[in-house]
């Protein structure tokens, strides 16, 4: 689910944070700090599921309002109700990983009920709702696509909707397009998901590694860095280059499964993206020379340091 990349993104942020860091870490600090952007990911993708069933159950809450008017009119005492029964919805609330989830995410305790409300107020405005809700009976396409209409068609274009998103979650920039491609397989099939480890185990390994291996060799990486910053002060280089360039170097050596060109392409897109407009074209050339050198040297025998 989670891809590389993403993976990367995190641990580079993680060692931005320990770079900035005052106080003396304990033992196994960088690795529960790393373990935080992971719950975020999983967080992010709890509220945004929670949201969608917010909205399908309202449906009973304005049947229940309306009907309970001093003078309710006829369209008062019949309001449709079908959604809040969506088979696809049901399978989302029994699922026992996404029940431990609300758990422990406790989404229910921010205040969004009347963002709930007038997304539902919009949603019945809909041609695609009216269509639903004009079928008596149920069949898993339109009820799947009805549930999927509700975030992809609603809520996900919806600046009010998306803005409280960026308010309660800063992790949004960079996880916001994964996590959307995670849920939207998950609408299509509740329980598909184990909330309770958003990243595989194997994926953990390379995340926990790549963390862990920068910090311990940062003395090696830095000797390979350093002559190639010729007449650049290194403290002057931005420290999130130095971050990218230490973390591209570390997977030169240490991990043996990925191909020198990718690690290259990945660093230089995340420069591009994270750190100053120069920095992919800089990034670039100080691996490159350095992934050179290491052919020349024939010292490219990656191993595990460990």
């Amino acid at each position: 689910m989670i891809s590389r990349r993403n993976i990367r993104v995190k641990v580079m942020q993680t060692l931005y944070t320990l770079d900035a860091q005052e106080q003396t870490l304990k033992p196994g600090d960088p690795v529960r700090i790393l373990q935080k952007h992971f719950d975020q990911s999983r967080q992010l993708l709890t509220y945004l599921i929670f949201s969608i069933t917010e909205v399908a159950r309202y449906a009973e809450t304005d049947s229940r309002l309306r009907g309970s008017k001093h003078l309710p009119s006829y369209e008062d005492l019949n309001v449709n109700i079908k959604l809040a029964g969506n088979e696809y919805l049901w399978k989302i609330l029994e699922d026992n990983s996404y029940k431990k989830a609300i758990e422990v995410d406790k989404p229910h305790l921010q205040d969004h009920k009347e963002l709930i409300r007038k997304l539902y107020l919009e949603l019945v405005t809909t041609e695609e709702y009216k269509a639903y809700i004009a079928v008596e009976g149920r069949d898993k396409k339109s009820e799947k696509e009805m549930l999927e209409f509700v975030f992809s068609g609603l809520m996900f274009p919806n600046e009010l909707f998306i803005n409280h998103i960026e308010e309660l979650f800063t992790n949004w920039d960079d996880d916001g397009e994964m996590i959307c491609q995670i849920l939207m397989s998950y609408l299509a099939k509740p329980g598909s998901v184990h909330f309770q480890e958003i990243i595989s185990k194997e994926k953990w390994e390379f995340a926990k590694g790549l963390l862990e291996t920068v910090n311990d060799k940062k003395e090696v990486v830095g000797d390979l860095i350093r002559p190639k910053l010729k007449n650049w002060d290194p403290e002057r280089i931005a420290t999130l280059d130095m971050i990218l360039m230490q973390m591209g170097v570390v997977e030169f050596l240490y991990f043996e499964t990925i191909p020198p060109k990718v690690t290259i392409n990945e660093y230089i897109d995340l420069a591009k993206e994270y750190s100053t407009p120069q920095s992919g074209q800089f990034v670039n050339g100080i691996l490159d020379n350095i992934h050179k050198d290491l052919v020349r040297e024939e010292k490219m025998h990656k191993i595990n340091f460990k």
